[in-house]
């Protein structure tokens, strides 16, 4: 039987469930508890970290309450659905984030720790552990030590994105080094300031792990969970993209696309069932799988409408329409559910991927080339993805008048691609001050109207006051 040393966060924030550390004794509150391990691992050996960086469930977590916010959902009021959320307290985050609530995990409910902020966190804790333990490691060589720590930063940085992009202001050049980011925590140890660096800070340490990262890393990896190249360069051009750094991104996802331009050709696929649609893990458009905390959206009244708005975008010819969303009968056999539903998650049985892609590397570049005036060039990589989506016979191709105009397709586009997939949110707030795409949106729920206008603190979630109350020295969102 081995000893590891469990990290406790929980006195100074609930960061962290639980950090192992298997490489010796860091300062702070400890707990030892004993475990039995099967097999032969050894404490302080390179094993031991690749096997804690294969640990999936810990490094593909992701926010799940941007899905709940962005524009692609709508729940009807008076609904089966509707009903269902209002009386349910284990699902009070679903619909107060649908309403853009103040408090989504308020004192008192059922659910008031945020497990969006504590699983993202506990990534971090676990990647810091790596970074900072495995060049203790007995065994191993400097590759295989620079590889694994390169891992942990790619899973670090994407974490903080992730982070940043929910709890945290959109990012704008002239504001970043005053605006309030969250804290940064890159070292393994509990005794450390909790205070809320500047968005600036956030994002460079970003960009640091993933350019520290990117020559240790392998061109490609077995597995869509485990980092590679394709990966860094995949969240370098997302990061670039929220940054609004659009040179930069298109860079980026330029470099992305030269290790991994593959596309799942959806218009091979004819049977609604999907059994020849790929696992996650192995889906070659995946760069870098990342999976909603919520996972599955299994239970019916948490089951994702589509906005009427959304449905405009599709047609029947539209493979996204036809094989990821099902009638509202499918989502429900005991209660009527109207209206159209996003299905993907149901049909594979696993969690939708959030992660960087292929598909977000196409579109980031033609969202640069249209934002560069270069129309014939955005629409040219719009049209290469819809080649893999659209059935044939129909109308494949776009064309854009002007940039503006290419510009309007590429978000377009974007939205059908991306729908419940985390960034139709990112997007709603980098062009919230954008007049060519500023929107004042309203809801209504149980009765109520619920505003969201440009200016609205609620594009930022805010913090679990549980979170607060066990660190008051992080400061709240307004």
């Amino acid at each position: 039987m081995m000893k590891i040393i469990i990290k406790d966060y929980s006195r100074r924030i609930t960061l962290a469930i639980a950090v192992l550390t298997l490489g010796g004794g860091i300062a702070g509150c400890e707990k030892y508890v004993d475990i039995k391990t099967q097999g032969q691992l050894t404490p302080g050996t390179i094993e031991n970290y690749r096997y804690l960086l294969n640990n999936t469930t810990t490094f593909e977590a992701a926010p799940a309450l941007s899905d709940m916010a962005a524009d692609d959902l709508e729940i009807i009021d008076g609904s089966a659905q509707q009903k269902s959320l209002s009386g349910s307290d284990s699902y009070g985050y679903y619909s107060r984030s649908y309403q853009w609530a103040d408090d989504i995990y308020p004192i008192g409910n059922q659910n008031f720790k945020d497990d969006n902020w504590s699983r993202l966190y506990n990534a971090i804790a676990y990647a810091n552990t790596v970074i900072a333990e495995v060049p203790k490691v007995s065994d191993g060589t400097p590759a295989e030590i620079s590889q694994l720590a390169a891992e942990a930063k790619i899973h670090r940085a994407s974490a903080y994105l992730m982070l940043a992009n929910t709890y945290a202001k959109p990012y704008l050049r002239e504001s970043a080094n005053t605006e309030l980011g969250v804290p940064l925590i890159l070292q393994p140890t509990t005794e450390q300031s909790l205070n809320r660096g500047t968005l600036q800070q956030v994002y460079d340490a970003i960009l640091a792990d993933i350019e520290a990262a990117l020559p240790a890393l392998p061109a490609k990896q077995q597995f869509t969970t485990l980092p590679s190249k394709a990966s860094a360069y995949g969240l370098l051009a997302r990061t670039y993209l929220y940054m609004n750094s659009y040179a930069d991104a298109a860079k980026a996802a330029d470099q992305a696309l030269a290790l991994n331009d593959k596309l799942v050709d959806l218009t091979k696929i004819t049977d609604t069932t999907m059994v020849n649609y790929p696992l996650r893990i192995y889906n070659p458009e995946i760069l870098l799988s990342k999976v909603p905390i919520n996972g599955i959206t299994a239970y019916s009244p948490t089951a994702f409408r589509l906005s009427k708005d959304l449905l405009s975008l599709f047609d029947g010819s539209d493979q996204r329409y036809n094989l990821f969303t099902v009638p509202g009968s499918k989502i429900s056999a005991w209660e009527v559910y109207d209206g159209r539903y996003y299905y993907l998650d149901f049909i594979k049985n696993e969690g939708r991927n959030v992660g960087p892609s292929v598909p977000e590397m196409l579109l980031i570049k033609a969202e640069a080339a249209a934002r560069d005036n270069q129309a014939a060039t955005a629409m040219a990589l719009v049209n290469r993805l819809r080649a893999s989506r659209i059935m044939p016979g129909s109308t494949v191709n776009l064309s854009a008048t002007d940039a503006e105009d290419a510009l309007v397709k590429v978000m377009q586009e974007r939205r059908r691609e991306f729908m419940f997939r985390m960034l139709r949110w990112w997007d709603m707030r980098r062009l919230k001050n954008d007049t060519r795409f500023q929107k004042t949106y309203t809801r209504t729920f149980g009765g109520n109207t619920f505003t969201l206008a440009p200016n609205s603190n609620r594009y930022v979630f805010r913090i679990a006051q549980y979170e607060i109350n066990l660190s008051p020295e992080i400061v709240q969102n307004p």
